[in-house]
């Protein structure tokens, strides 16, 4: 990040530190910046950018190439784990120097990749508590990004895998809230993202046995994947319906659709993952079926 871009720009425009600052954080906050490098949150960064009529894009105009590299990755990155490829992810991770990047966006979705990927694969609660720390006590702060939900579904995953349902009850809803927000005005860019959260906490009120809470947030994801013509998580979605079905004892007729329409939604988006669980749930379900 180019800070001298930012120092000179303000002495050019003879604002003191003070000035800039007020309203926006403290003026420590913003000697640090300049003196120091230490980044304010994104948040506060784009507002004294903004009095001083740059960007955060600007401050990182020498450095756009190895930005755009970065970002292409941690998109392939979070495409992969959207696939449950825990392994490539894992491994492209560890390819990844955090200590290099500089900007904000991609340090918050490098922390959340990692913490979530860790979370998934029963990682270590410290390690996974580390990773999204970096985003809700220091890169987001104020927690106006989306990656602070995010953050919030990971550590709710760890904690229902640890069993700790209570904690795991606090994260879900505040994920919850966030999702009612972000399906009333989600950004282009985050609707893959709100996704993530819809998922992670239907399946969790899933586990808790709230079938209507799951079903809602399942038929939400669906429309959303209808009106944003993707298809990654409906593999995902519909396998969960299908299991849904089968634990409120639906009509054998409609779980069959429902099993069905996952199977043809996994081989569509070369989810082999789901498309073994889909198997499996189909064969146990047809095995009970002829006890019952």
């Amino acid at each position: 990040m180019d800070i001298q871009k930012f120092v000179a720009r303000r002495k050019a425009l003879k604002i003191s530190q003070v000035k800039l600052s007020t309203g926006i954080c403290t003026q420590a906050t913003l000697s640090k910046f300049e003196r120091r490098g230490r980044v304010p949150s994104l948040a506060i960064l784009e507002q004294l950018c903004g009095r001083l009529g740059l960007t955060v894009d600007d401050l990182n105009e020498s450095r756009d190439h190895s930005v755009t590299q970065v970002r292409a990755q941690l998109d392939e990155i979070e495409r992969q784990l959207m696939m449950e490829n825990y392994q490539p992810v894992l491994q492209a991770l560890k390819q990844v120097q955090v200590a290099q990047i500089e900007a904000v966006p991609l340090k918050m979705q490098f922390y959340y990749l990692s913490g979530l990927l860790k979370s998934l694969i029963n990682g270590a609660a410290s390690d996974v508590c580390f990773d999204f720390d970096q985003i809700l006590d220091d890169l987001d702060q104020s927690h106006e990004t989306v990656f602070t939900p995010l953050a919030y579904v990971g550590l709710g995953v760890m904690y229902s895998r640890l069993a700790e349902l209570e904690k795991a009850q606090f994260y879900f809803e505040k994920v919850l809230q966030a999702i009612e927000q972000l399906m009333a005005a989600v950004a282009d860019q985050d609707y893959l993202r709100l996704l993530t959260m819809i998922f992670y906490t239907a399946e969790y009120y899933s586990m808790r046995a709230d079938f209507a809470t799951s079903n809602q947030l399942i038929d939400d994801g669906v429309n959303l994947c209808s009106s944003q013509h993707v298809t990654y998580y409906l593999p995902r979605l519909k396998y969960l319906a299908a299991a849904n079905a089968i634990e409120r004892q639906r009509p054998a007729a409609e779980i069959q659709q429902l099993l069905s329409e996952a199977v043809a939604f996994a081989r569509i988006n070369h989810n082999q993952v789901v498309e073994v669980k889909t198997a499996a749930l189909r064969s146990r379900y047809l095995r009970a079926s002829k006890r019952a």
